[in-house]
Formats: C-alpha cells, structure tokens, sequence
C-alpha cells in the first residue's frame, strides 16, 4: 500500500520517497514495524487474553515444575502474525506474488494451530486436534502451496532447482526435468515436486511447534532463524549476488526480503513478553504459522536444504521425538529420558534459563554455519 503511494507515485514530488524503491530501506521499515506493534500492544493484548480466560494448559505427563505455568495467558501467536501481516501488506509490491504465497503459508498454519488452541481452551485440557487432523490440515495446507507454485514455474518465474551447499553444478530439479522429459508428460514428477513441498513445511512447522516448550525458546531461535532466511533471501533474489554466490535465483522474489524482516522484527517484540518467566505463549497458532511461513520462505527461495540447518534446533527437536516414539515402538524403551529435547536435559538437571540459553547458542552457530556455505560454495 505504502509502496504504491509513496513509491509509484509520490516519489517524483519529493526525492527522499526515493528510498521506498530500495529493498533494503524496507526490510528494515518492515522489522522496525513489525517490533514495535508486537511491543506497543503486547501488554494490552495480554490483558485482553486475561479477561477473556484464555489460558495455557500443562500437561500432566510433562515436568512436574511446569504445572506452575498453568494459566499463563495463551495464543500470543494472533499478535505475532498481525505484526507481520501489517507491515507486509505495508510495504511490499503487492504486485509480486510471492509475499502472498509466503503469507498465505503463515496463515493458513496459522488457523490450523488456531483451531488446535481454540479446541484446548473449549475442553479445559491439553487436548485438541488429533494426530491425524493436525497433519490431514497441514498436508493440505502445504499442497495448495505446492499447486499454486506450478504455474510460476511454468511462466519462468519459480525454479524447481535446489540449491545444494558446497555443490555449484549439483542442482538437482524436483520436477525431475532433464531426467523424465517434460514434467506435463510424467505426472510423477508433480507428485515427487508436492511430496517434496508438503515434506518440508509440514516438517518444519511440527518442529516449530515442539519446540515451543520453553520460555522464549521457541522465539529465540525463530529470530535467528528469520535473521539468516532474511539475508539468504535477499541473497538469492538480488541478480548480483546470486551470480556471484551462483545461486538459483528467484526473479521478482525480492519483495518476500520484507515478509522476512516482518518476521524477524515481530517475533523479537513477542520475545519481549514471552522471555523466562513468560508473561504469556505464542501457542499452536503462533509456532505453527512462524514453522509454516519459514518453511514456505525455504521453498519459494530453493533453500530447502539449508533450512535444515538455520533451523537447527527446531529440526532437532523434531527428531528426538521421532527417536523417542521409535525406540519406545521397536526396542521397548526410551532413548531420551523425555522428548522434545529440551525436556530431556531438563530432567537431567539443568535450569529452564540454562536450556533456553544454551539451545540459542547453538541455533546461533548452526545459522551461521549455514550463511558460510554460500562462500563456500
């Protein structure tokens, strides 16, 4: 909106508007905006949860020492998303599509951990979706993104490519072209390319999603997570650095850099108000729109892999509870004294701060590896 009033068609009248027309001035507008909504109106929001009575439940078979927490105003995610709808809608062209696309994943997982929460709050414990309705809304959610992809790249404005760390040439393409001809003439193709997409955004917002078990943890590594996708993206979308670092490019994906720097700037204002002892938790619907839009950003940027990697924690904690559940199945005991993780060392002896601290170090130094593969490569 502000982009197109002040930019398009404002800027010749005064030469300081000028600067709407460069990404960087409003990634950083976008972050800044972002931050200080989620600041301004934490308090109030929370408030409003409070009179409203919508509050965490614990579950029973967690740490004993959580229980605690029972009551702590819940749902924060709605403020969390708010603050990067606004700003997005704000200052991005909004005839790019790629900054809906990466808003429609924040969204749409968004409203699937709302109904999670809303469907906890209504029964008074810490039950809502089932398994399978929680990954039967999720799948679809990430197939629609899958599908709406497809067109982009058949008009040459999304590549199916991956880029690979330390491999320049190895690019391998999840439409399979060059392998099976024509993606239009082997519907495999399509269904390896929707698999790939649901594999990912499902993954990364479930991994989101466990690890917001902890004061601030989640939010910790969702900044520095954020952080490095902001300047990767920018990185993959600008056409001389993505020569220079022989990316796969993303032509007119620039615009998805401010959807980024909203991220950022909005999840270090909810940390603002959810560090240890938290005042009040993101929820299903913030953890699950935060996992579902920096999923969908890996996507639309083909930085599927690294993913992996600025999302560390996250993935690992994902897999400890994969680990756990198998282990429990096939060997008939448990690998971790509790999953996720951070439960794990919890039990072990360590203090909440301890935990939280330490895994944002670590998210830290795995976000960095993955900005130095980009040299490396």
């Amino acid at each position: 909106m502000l982009y197109w009033l002040l930019f398009e068609q404002l800027h010749s009248t005064w030469g300081p508007l000028r600067l709407f027309g460069y990404v960087t001035f409003r990634v950083a507008l976008a972050g800044l905006t972002a931050m200080l909504l989620t600041m301004v109106f934490g308090g109030w929001f929370i408030e409003r949860l409070r009179a409203f009575q919508i509050g965490q439940y614990i579950r029973e078979e967690g740490p004993k020492w959580h229980q605690k927490k029972a009551g702590t105003p819940t749902m924060g995610g709605v403020l969390i998303i708010l603050s990067i709808l606004i700003p997005t809608l704000l200052y991005t062209n909004l005839r790019s599509p790629f900054p809906w696309i990466a808003v429609f994943g924040l969204l749409s997982y968004g409203a699937i951990g709302f109904i999670d929460d809303y469907a906890k709050i209504s029964k008074r414990q810490n039950l809502g979706l089932t398994v399978a309705q929680k990954f039967g809304l999720q799948i679809l959610a990430a197939l629609a993104i899958g599908i709406f992809l497809l067109p982009l790249h058949s008009r040459g404005l999304y590549s199916t490519a991956m880029n690979v760390p330390f491999l320049k040439q190895f690019r391998p393409n999840l439409l399979l072209e060059g392998l099976l001809g024509s993606p239009y003439t082997y519907p495999f193709a399509f269904v390896f390319f929707l698999g790939f997409v649901i594999c990912t955004l499902v993954g990364t917002s479930n991994s989101v999603n466990l690890t917001d078990g902890l004061d601030g943890l989640a939010s910790g590594l969702m900044i520095i997570a954020a952080g490095a996708m902001t300047v990767l993206t920018y990185m993959g979308t600008h056409r001389e650095f993505a020569t220079y670092l022989d990316l796969e490019r993303v032509p007119g994906g620039a615009e998805l850099t401010i959807f980024c720097g909203a991220l950022t700037g909005a999840t270090i204002g909810f940390l603002w108000f959810n560090a240890h002892p938290a005042e009040v938790f993101m929820g299903d619907v913030g953890s699950m729109a935060l996992g579902g839009a920096l999923g969908t950003v890996a996507v639309l940027i083909k930085q599927e892999i690294l993913l992996f990697f600025i999302g560390g924690v996250f993935a690992i904690e994902g897999i400890s509870v994969i680990l756990q559940v198998a282990s429990v199945r096939f060997r008939g005991r448990k690998m971790f004294l509790m999953a996720p993780l951070h439960h794990h060392f919890e039990h072990l002896g360590w203090e909440e701060s301890k935990v939280i601290i330490r895994f944002w170090i670590v998210g830290l130094v795995m976000a960095l590896f993955a900005l130095t593969t980009l040299k490396l490569r």
